[in-house]
């Protein structure tokens, strides 16, 4: 065997003219793929630590219950806890809650009026009209508002049940409402029909003004029913899970929040 012994044994095998801080071969796909799902987790969670730190601030600044504003119960703040896509609709549903709010304090005064203008029937309608604004305004948060308003934030089958159960008889409440029968505590169409024929013209377009707020909120109402329906069909939503859902966590998941 023979050996070429002019050839340099210290001689480098790697040309100098290879610029040693030259790019690497590029990634592959799947390493790229990875990389930047690795970014958008990284970005994730850089957006819900500010989401974190902005909801500790609001606590820190406001307490954690900030709704009703003059004797907080609960924590209630859509941009917060609704996510983005569906925030309009709530905010429209919580519009309309406040429509209903207005209206049974017109329909209230209006059976006052009623009452004034020598109506039989205006004691009892009076009476019932100081009870619906009491009740009807508590339950109409808490038995439809709410649920729908949990259902969007955490997304539970258990809650859309509650808000079609209960937004159900609200609707049909509200038809209740529009026809204003006497001694029913409603200032609605009979009523205001009648308050116009006697010539008792307060009583008469405070009527007319409550008939056209039952009327308002009961048609939202109903619009939006319709659409939540929808989403609810769309997601998946069975009453399986719901029952699975209250086996889980029982009745405290209504006040719980996340």
């Amino acid at each position: 065997m023979s050996y070429n012994t002019n050839e340099n044994p210290f001689a480098s095998t790697h040309s100098l003219d290879t610029n040693p801080f030259d790019d690497p071969a590029p990634q592959s796909n799947a390493e790229a793929r990875r990389l930047e799902e690795l970014r958008q987790r990284e970005a994730d969670l850089e957006r819900r630590e500010r989401e974190l730190s902005q909801k500790a601030d609001n606590i820190r600044k406001h307490g954690k219950n900030n709704w009703p504003p003059f004797f907080p119960l609960i924590f209630h703040s859509i941009p917060e806890e609704i996510p983005d896509a569906s925030q309009p609709l709530i905010t429209r549903l919580y519009q309309l809650w406040l429509v209903l709010l207005g209206t049974l304090i017109l329909n209230m005064i209006a059976c006052i009026f009623i009452l004034i203008a020598g109506s039989s029937d205006g004691g009892r309608d009076v009476g019932a009209s100081i009870g619906y604004l009491f009740t009807i305004s508590a339950l109409s948060f808490l038995l439809w508002y709410r649920p729908i308003y949990n259902g969007y934030m955490k997304e539970q089958a258990l809650y859309y049940y509650l808000y079609f159960f209960f937004g159900g008889f609200h609707l049909l409440f509200s038809v209740y409402m529009i026809i204003g029968v006497p001694s029913t505590g409603s200032a609605g169409f009979i009523q205001m029909i009648q308050m116009f024929v006697g010539h008792h013209w307060a009583a008469a377009v405070l009527s007319l003004v409550a008939t056209i707020g039952w009327i308002v909120q009961g048609v939202g109402n109903a619009f939006y029913y319709r659409q939540i329906y929808s989403h609810h069909t769309a997601a998946g939503h069975t009453m399986e899970k719901a029952k699975t859902e209250l086996a889980s966590h029982g009745a405290k998941a209504y006040f719980t929040r996340g």
